[in-house]
């Protein structure tokens, strides 16, 4: 498999499709696009990586199948697991219960919470200097941490992460939880904690370190 993603500083949707591939323990190819530089416009329409996405990133090539969206490559990656046998438990909690509530709040992050991602862009290099917060961004920060807890004190007893062990709700969340470190955004303990696991996740250490190592900057992504 092949999966484009564009500038790890800069790509939350990337760092989700990323840590499906890795946590589908499937091979995969990575290929990265600068997001937004000169030759963006010129990328989106000549390079044919992304022309079913009309230039989107995540975008994952198995093979001549094509899927984009983190949301749609995560679902496709569990169809290949369940296809192998190994069936859904690496992305999905064991019980009915604690699967439709892992599902329900993926499916809100990937759908909302628009007043926190717009008043804090993800950047990776930024140093954690706090900015103003709106009543529309404390009220997604309070809902987000409403549905942490839930999670954690319901079915989180076997690990440091949403339900326990790392899945799906995580990958979800990660460059949520990033943002709250760019922007020192403050969290009571148990956020706290859930946040300084994920970032210790060799996974999220690995996409720090490479983001780091990356030429590029974005000047529309680089608030005070």
């Amino acid at each position: 498999m092949k999966l484009v993603i564009g500038n790890r500083r800069y790509s939350s949707w990337s760092l989700r499709g990323w840590l499906a591939c890795r946590q589908s323990g499937l091979p995969f190819d990575v290929e990265v696009v600068s997001l937004y530089d000169g030759d963006w416009n010129h990328e989106q329409r000549t390079n044919p990586l992304l022309a079913p996405s009309a230039g989107k990133v995540p975008i994952l090539w198995d093979g001549e199948t094509v899927v984009w969206d983190s949301l749609a490559i995560m679902d496709y990656l569990v169809d290949r697991l369940v296809d192998d046998g190994v069936g859904r438990e690496r992305f999905w909690p064991q019980g009915r219960a604690a699967a439709a509530l892992a599902r329900s709040l993926v499916a809100e992050m990937h759908g909302g919470f628009m007043a926190l991602r717009s008043a804090m862009p993800f950047n990776l290099g930024r140093n954690g200097a706090p900015v103003p917060l709106s009543d529309a961004v404390v009220a997604d920060i309070d809902r987000m941490l409403t549905l942490w807890a839930e999670a954690r004190a319901r079915f989180g007893q076997g690990g440091p992460y949403l339900f326990g062990t790392f899945g799906a709700a995580d990958i979800a969340f990660a460059p949520v939880a990033l943002r709250f470190v760019s922007y020192g955004v403050e969290l009571p303990g148990f956020a706290q904690s859930y946040v300084a696991a994920l970032n210790e996740h060799p996974w999220i250490v690995a996409w720090r370190a490479q983001a780091d190592a990356e030429p590029w900057t974005i000047e529309r992504f680089e608030i005070a």
